[in-house]
């Protein structure tokens, strides 16, 4: 396997292993949470699954499960769960069993939704049993309404030995985006919550990946930072990249990554828009200094607005509900930095707080079609 996945991410794979040690000197009345949000192939899963492998002591019960995107129905993470599992043991109604874990011999008659949450809650307690055990939920913002008041059910449940790792994609690009943010919401509202932010790798980073591969030969900085800005320091593309010239020389390697090219802002569609808590902006800042976003209906704006890319970073802190000083530890900036730049953004989108302006950043992801040309890959912030 490729070295691309945990570069960089030490911090978060310790911060972690520190949630888990909480777990298990049950020092906690209910469970520890850990939110793990980013874009799309920033490593959330990896890092999920490197956490786990990695902790001491072994967990005695893992129960993980994901939505069934071809398929959704409700209680999707539970019946992920129950998959294959021999539940004639446990304590509960057989029928209710047979529903939750989405059997096809499942009576179609259901309890009423508060009991089958209840239930289900039951479910997940005795299969946790005397733990320690770890809850791993994976694309949060892809499960189905019932698996979201689960997990947020969960994240509270008293008497409850176990860590639960939610990875997931930040709530403007759920399935159900108002509720997704409402589970985020209470989830990191939990006490000693771990809120980590993954975003693309940084040139430094990507040099130490592309040390690894070619074993000290690709110290060149020309070919660091081609192969930075094609990827746009996305840990997936990265390894795409590198797989798919697998055992070539270094300067074959930069042979086949063009070198960036500037592009007018006026070329960017106005559709590529920052999402919540992951940049949606198509080009990295250092190619366009700015992306040209259309303004929301509901806020007293110009017709069209410009930001920086750093203040369309910031904007995406502010969505992904990040305080100012988690801001500055996601961007490697000041405190300070941080104020002025959410200043700016009040004064541009004419909102009256940072939440008014998380919302128009919302809407405009909302409001546009999605972008018919991608210029290169997104590039979402990181909090390390």
């Amino acid at each position: 396997m490729l070295p691309v996945s945990m570069v960089g991410r030490a911090g978060e794979l310790a911060e972690l292993g520190r949630a888990w040690s909480t777990v298990v000197d049950g020092n906690r009345r209910s469970p520890a949470v850990a939110v793990v949000t980013g874009g799309a192939g920033v490593g959330k899963s990896l890092l999920v699954a490197a956490a786990l492998d990695g902790f001491t002591p072994r967990p005695e019960v893992v129960l993980s499960g994901a939505a069934r995107l071809h398929s959704p129905a409700p209680y999707d993470w539970l019946a992920a769960v129950l998959s294959g599992r021999d539940t004639s043991r446990l304590d509960l109604p057989a029928d209710a069993l047979a529903w939750l874990a989405q059997q096809p011999t499942a009576p179609p008659e259901r309890y009423a939704p508060g009991t089958l949450l209840r239930l289900a809650v039951r479910t997940v307690r005795a299969l946790v049993g005397a733990g320690p055990a770890v809850l791993v939920v994976e694309d949060l913002h892809a499960l189905d309404p019932a698996s979201l008041n689960l997990i947020g059910e969960l994240a509270t449940a008293d008497g409850l030995p176990a860590l639960l790792m939610v990875a997931t994609r930040p709530a403007a690009h759920a399935v159900a985006p108002a509720l997704t943010g409402r589970t985020l919401a209470r989830l990191c509202g939990v006490r000693g919550v771990v809120r980590q932010h993954l975003g693309p790798l940084r040139p430094a980073e990507v040099a130490e990946v592309l040390d690894q591969v070619y074993a000290g030969s690709a110290a060149d900085p020309g070919l660091v930072h081609r192969v930075w800005q094609h990827t746009g320091g996305n840990p997936y593309a990265l390894t795409e990249l590198l797989a798919a010239h697998a055992g070539a020389d270094p300067a074959t390697l930069l042979a086949a990554v063009p070198a960036a090219v500037a592009v007018p802002a006026d070329a960017v569609p106005a559709a590529v828009v920052p999402g919540a808590g992951v940049s949606a902006v198509a080009v990295p800042a250092a190619v366009v200094p700015a992306a040209r976003i259309a303004a929301g209906p509901d806020f007293p704006v110009a017709a069209t607005i410009e930001l920086t890319g750093r203040e369309v970073e910031v904007l995406d802190c502010l969505v992904a509900g990040m305080s100012n000083k988690q801001v500055a530890r996601a961007l490697g900036i000041s405190v300070r930095t941080v104020t002025v730049h959410v200043s700016n953004l009040l004064r541009k989108t004419g909102a009256a707080s940072r939440t008014e302006a998380a919302l128009w950043a919302v809407r405009q992801r909302l409001a546009v079609a999605a972008p018919t040309t991608s210029l290169a890959a997104p590039t979402p912030t990181r909090d390390s």
